[in-house]
Order: structure tokens, then sequence, then C-alpha cells
């Protein structure tokens, strides 16, 4: 793989394959610093209770007294959580008067959470 810039792609082509099977294509892969970027989103919202925020979040943004309520969480645990989707790049939160409010930094970051929610609930 490359490692130079995540915009920079690594074209890989299989010179050797099976009998009676189809010629391989060429696969772009990411470069290095965009794969472990991608992994380590993923990894941050790989916990159940992230996982639930981020479809909280994705109807509307909400204060940390509003998720402790809805995901029946301890609000240390639900701050530890945003602390973890925060630094990640997932949430942001705004300070309004004494609450701080958060909402998802990109729509993108739903459709993932949905998509994996969506796939494990299918037959």
């Amino acid at each position: 793989m490359s490692t130079g810039t995540a915009s920079d792609v690594t074209i890989r082509e299989e010179t050797e394959h099976a009998p009676g099977r189809p010629e391989p294509v060429a696969v772009a892969t990411p470069a290095d610093t965009t794969l472990v970027a991608a992994g380590e989103l993923l990894r941050a919202l790989a916990a159940p209770v992230r996982i639930a925020i981020v479809l909280q979040l994705r109807e509307q943004e909400r204060c940390v007294h509003e998720l402790v309520d809805a995901l029946g969480v301890a609000q240390p645990l639900i701050s530890q959580h945003l602390r973890v989707l925060k630094s990640a790049g997932v949430v942001h939160g705004e300070r309004h008067g004494r609450e701080v409010v958060y909402h998802l930094v990109d729509e993108h970051l739903s459709h993932i959470v949905v998509d994996a929610v969506t796939h494990v609930e299918e037959p």
C-alpha cells in the first residue's frame, strides 16, 4: 500500500488466478492514512451505547440529560461515550447556557450506523 497522503491511491492487479475463474479486476486501495482513519472511526462507532447515541442524534440534537433519559444509561457513561465520539469527529457539542447540546458532525456518519443496524435486522 502507499504511504503517501490520504488522496493517494494504490492500484493492485493480480496476475495469477485460478483456472475457470474470471480475470481479477484492478482494485483501488486507499492510502494507509485513510485506512487507519477509517478504522479509528469504525472503532469509535463500535460500542452499542455509542451506536444508540448516534441514532438519537440522527433524529435531533440533544443534551446529555436527554440522552440519559432516552437510553436509560448513567450520565457519567453517556459523557464518556460522547467524549469518544467527539474525539473521533462524530459529534460536536455547543454550549447553550448551562447545557452542552450535541449533534452529528456529518450525516454520512448516521448512514454507517443505520446501514449496520439494518443489515443486522435483515432476515
